[in-house]
């Protein structure tokens, strides 16, 4: 009998918007505790770049899973592109193995310090920018140089891009309780800029 009741709450049609988001980038910073030879890392791996008279580190990507990493010769790593901390673990292990090619045993389990979540999706609700950008606080908006309006909420330590279609893509955040408190927070105000 229970069962009917528990498809009830579907039929809500008094709420509009229909979120749906993703996090599409994680990016973290570790440190694998040894120095390493960049220049020999570069050499050996075939998966890397590296010009020290541009920038001090070396690029590395990893094919599975689709992320890269900037290596610095004192072992910090900084990892973007995972989705998940899953993949980043995996991520930082194909880091750990490549350097045994060159000879360099990593024994500590990295602590990973997460710097940045970028999530995208929908909020399910046209937006009209130019309404938001006069009604909401710390926006930038100007259609001319570029098509979304930049909304930043303080407490939520988060910045957002809105499109006029409902697309939002949300950055700043730490951990994805954070994106989606936040988004909350994103869709409560946008709500009560309708009712004003």
């Amino acid at each position: 009998m229970a069962k009917p009741q528990k498809k009830e709450p579907k039929k809500e049609s008094k709420e509009p918007a229909k979120r749906d988001i993703q996090i599409v980038n994680i990016v973290v910073s570790t440190s694998l505790e040894h120095d390493i030879p960049l220049e020999k890392m570069a050499a050996t791996l075939s998966n890397t770049e590296y010009n020290p008279e541009q920038f001090p580190g070396l690029v590395i990507r990893i094919r599975e899973p689709k992320t890269s990493a900037l290596i610095f010769s004192s072992g910090k790593v900084v990892c973007t592109g995972a989705r998940t901390l899953e993949k980043v673990d995996e991520s930082l292990q194909q880091i750990i193995k490549s350097l045994e090619k060159i000879n360099i045993k990593i024994n500590i389990k990295p602590k990973i310090n997460v710097q940045n979540i970028v999530a995208s999706g929908s909020v399910g609700m046209d937006l009209n920018l130019n309404v938001l950008a006069m009604k909401l606080e710390n926006t930038e908006y100007e259609p001319e140089q570029f098509p979304g309006l930049v909304y930043k909420l303080p407490q939520a330590k988060a910045t957002f891009l809105l499109f006029s279609n409902g697309k939002i893509v949300c950055t700043g955040t730490k951990s994805e309780d954070q994106v989606n408190d936040a988004v909350d927070k994103l869709i409560e105000n946008l709500k009560k800029t309708k009712a004003k």
